[in-house]
């Protein structure tokens, strides 16, 4: 009896959800998805670049290599269109997505009638289009344009001016009380959108004046996931509710959608972008005092890498819910889907995987018993119509509802969310990937795809749970047996994602991507997937990893999200911080400050790197760390705002070998899988060097596990032997700073001699050293002097502080970071 109502709840439900999902794809049909307008991409121009197969990039790190002088004439004024072509970055790329200007609600402008790129049609933008197509825009520029937007008092909301009813707040600013009416400029830029946002003065629209500016300048930079091909969207709060509390105290505002990384991560178009920005509005309103940046995420990975590779960009950053970069952090997220597939389909029976702490274990990420995970009606769904009774249980982790759905849309070529905004054609014929659309920097492998840099030869998931007893000697080799990496590129295939792909029912659903892992065939251990060195080399020669070198404050803020399972956890702040102690040996020019909801200094930040920033020009001759004020520590609050504790050794913890701080028992930080396989925080590794497995045993990488009885049984599952990350990263080439000898003449701008003999002696004298006290988890006395910095300047050799510009010749979390 039993069974039967086993079978039958499975017959019920299952017709229920066909019902429901035949109901869910007429609606889909029927209905637009949001944001979907007539604009969507019908052709692209053909490329020189798509003919031929680019090497990885070799060239100059961007540190030490000159950024061309300038071509286009700024200001651009009202009614003209900004440049097209970037000034650095390289040529533009096809198909591109225009997106919308929701400022002022217009069409982009004809470029072309040769049906290449999205229709233009006719008709007045406010009464509605006509069906009429009168042209066509490829590089999606508009009108730079610019109107007065107004505060409305009780509020932290921007109207346009001419929609005030005597309800116009009023602000105190340089001593006089204003209204507070801003002036916000929009237009286009390297086909991109950007806003320059100020107060009101007495002068006209299209000639600003700056009474009422503070002469402080702040660059918004947004975050998101984001593959390239599309150029974002733009709107008044952008700039204008985002930065209110700024704005209200006279700071100017800019912003590009070319910063925000929902769009794209290519740091050479986000810093080549946020250059002529900062000259269009300067061409404006002169020189500010200072530029600080703001911004999360993947916005404050770019103020990472722009500290890295071109400080005179930016003179401070506030960088919120932070990592290094975006390129390493591929190396732990893409271990999370083989990781759950295993806990949920290969090892389900196994009751310890029930419990989603026990998988912290593995994966290292946090995960809670009771949290909802998002994605399991789709599961059950998936499981029941297939006549199984669902495996998964409830709970979730940091992998699931932080990081799902990501993976494929940097890793699989064939996958794109938005798909449907480009014609049929089009969309089957690119490569939808985040190396695709790097892959200047990546290179293109024998089949036509960009390379990746990710691999996962030899790395032992589980390794520190097995040191702790945590899990048995067998369990171990059982995951590390079962757990492969990824196919090769062009063997992969279209996701199964239910409605997102149109289809009926969720009966071929997976929300691991199982289908395109390299799954154990049997008695066989899974394969694991090869990085390619090429592409390795290729991102930390073209400045897309952070190194460790910054030239300026940084104060590190983020919400405690752990408790969240949300994908930005706190290690990366410390990840960042040892990445400063191993490549310029000190970190003093970095603050962590952690607290919770609703609690956010952003106000408190602005105020401290004024300070700071005053100090400098009033001492120039002095380091930044001997200009910091003495308010400047690492810090945590709570969510009230209160002090928690403050000073240098409040972050201490396991990530620096000592005792934990008074905020690090506060708000405590949870591991990734490579940092549990044996990995050092950092995470800068993206291969790692190998060794034999007698080795490791000899070595004592087990700890107090014997594993000499199941010694075959290892070198069966690593043949080629595993992880030695003792040594530095096998992806790091000979020369980081200088490229291949062949390409190490491209530019010659001035100081460039010295500055790559200095580099050319550091590199030398770390060769010598092979670099491996850099790269132990331990950080000794000889990690953190053995660097090459000139301690006395506090900047790197060779470049300080003020030389001239450097040539560059889908979770619920993540589903929100991938809108426009």
């Amino acid at each position: 009896m039993k069974k039967l109502l086993k079978y039958c709840a499975v017959l019920f439900t299952g017709l229920f959800l066909l019902s429901l999902g035949a109901v869910l794809y007429v609606l889909a049909q029927v209905r637009p998805m949001p944001e979907q307008t007539k604009q969507y991409v019908v052709g692209m121009p053909a490329m020189a670049d798509e003919l031929s197969t680019p090497a990885a990039y070799s060239g100059l790190h961007p540190r030490y290599s000159s950024r061309p002088n300038e071509t286009f004439s700024f200001p651009i004024s009202l009614g003209s269109t900004g440049p097209v072509q970037p000034l650095f970055a390289g040529a533009n790329r096809y198909p591109f997505l225009c997106g919308r200007n929701k400022v002022h609600s217009l069409q982009p402008m004809i470029d072309n009638q040769h049906r290449l790129g999205v229709p233009v049609y006719g008709g007045d933008g406010d009464k509605g289009l006509s069906e009429e197509i009168i042209g066509y825009s490829k590089d999606c520029s508009h009108l730079t344009q610019a109107s007065y937007f107004y505060n409305r008092l009780g509020t932290a909301k921007f109207y346009p001016l001419a929609e005030a009813n005597n309800d116009i707040a009023k602000i105190t600013v340089n001593g006089r009380e204003i209204d507070f009416i801003v002036r916000l400029e929009t237009g286009t830029i390297n086909r991109y959108f950007y806003g320059l946002a100020v107060l009101k003065g007495a002068g006209s629209l299209a000639e600003p004046s700056v009474e009422n500016w503070n002469q402080r300048l702040i660059y918004q930079f947004r975050g998101g996931v984001g593959i390239g091909k599309r150029q974002g969207n733009i709107k008044s709060a952008d700039l204008l509710e985002r930065r209110y509390e700024a704005i209200k105290q006279g700071y100017a505002v800019v912003y590009s959608t070319a910063n925000q990384t929902s769009n794209h991560y290519n740091i050479w178009l986000a810093e080549d972008t946020a250059l002529r920005v900062k000259k269009q509005f300067q061409s404006l309103y002169g020189e500010p005092l200072y530029t600080v940046g703001i911004g999360g995420s993947g916005g404050a990975i770019q103020q990472y890498l722009f500290a890295q590779n071109n400080p005179e960009l930016l003179d401070a950053a506030i960088a919120l819910y932070s990592y290094p970069d975006m390129v390493t952090q591929t190396t732990y997220v893409m271990d999370c889907e083989p990781l759950e597939y295993y806990f949920d389909v290969t090892d389900a029976a196994n009751p310890l995987w029930r419990s989603w702490k026990k998988r912290s274990l593995i994966e290292g990420v946090n995960a809670q018993e009771e949290a909802d995970n998002e994605f399991a009606f789709l599961s059950y769904a998936a499981a029941l119509l297939n006549g199984e009774l669902p495996k998964i249980s409830k709970g979730s982790s940091e992998c699931v509802q932080g990081w799902r759905g990501l993976t494929p849309v940097v890793h699989n070529p064939n996958f794109i969310h938005f798909s449907k905004k480009y014609r049929r054609r089009i969309a089957d014929n690119e490569h939808w990937t985040h190396w695709d659309d790097l892959k200047q920097f990546y290179g293109v492998d024998e089949h036509g795809y960009a390379n990746s840099t990710w691999d996962n030869v030899g790395v032992q998931y589980g390794l520190q749970a097995l040191r702790n007893g945590d899990i048995s000697p067998e369990l171990f080799l059982n995951i590390n047996s079962h757990v492969g990496g990824w196919k090769p590129f062009h063997e992969m295939e279209q996701e199964k994602y239910w409605l997102m792909l149109g289809k009926v029912l969720p009966v071929d659903f997976s929300q691991w991507s199982h289908h395109n892992m390299l799954l154990s065939e049997g008695a066989k251990p899974a394969a694991r997937t090869r990085g390619s060195l090429a592409a390795m080399h290729g991102a930390y020669r073209s400045g897309h990893v952070f190194l460790g070198y910054a030239d300026i404050p940084i104060i590190d803020l983020r919400h405690y999200l752990e408790d969240e399972l949300d994908m930005h956890h706190s290690t990366a702040s410390f990840a960042s911080r040892v990445r400063m102690l191993k490549g310029q040996g000190h970190a003093d020019n970095q603050l962590i400050w952690m607290t919770e909801k609703p609690h956010i200094p952003i106000v408190e930040a602005l105020s401290l790197l004024d300070q700071w920033l005053q100090n400098q020009r009033l001492h120039p001759d002095k380091t930044i760390a001997a200009n910091k004020p003495a308010a400047a520590q690492d810090a945590c609050f709570n969510a009230a705002g209160q002090l928690l504790a403050e000073g240098e050794d409040v972050w201490n913890g396991d990530w620096n070998q000592q005792p934990d701080g008074a905020c690090s028992q506060v708000y405590p930080r949870y591991k990734t899988s490579r940092e549990v396989a044996g990995d050092s925080i950092a995470g800068d590794v993206f291969k790692c060097q190998l060794q034999p497995v007698a080795q490791a045993m000899a070595a004592g990488v087990y700890g107090r596990i014997n594993m000499q009885p199941l010694q075959a049984q290892l070198e069966r599952v690593f043949p080629e032997g595993v992880c030695d990350y003792s040594q530095k990263d096998a992806g790091l080439p000979v020369s980081v700073w200088l490229g291949e000898p062949s390409q190490q003449l491209v530019a010659s701008p001035t100081g460039l001699g010295e500055r790559v003999a200095a580099v050319e002696e550091v590199e030398l004298n770390n060769a010598a050293l092979n670099n491996t006290a850099l790269n132990k988890p331990v950080l000794d006395d000889a990690t953190l002097h053995s660097t090459s910095v000139d301690k006395a300047a506090g900047h790197p050799v060779g470049r300080s502080h003020g030389q001239g510009t450097a040539a560059i010749s889908v979770a619920p979390m993540a589903l929100s970071l991938l809108q426009p």
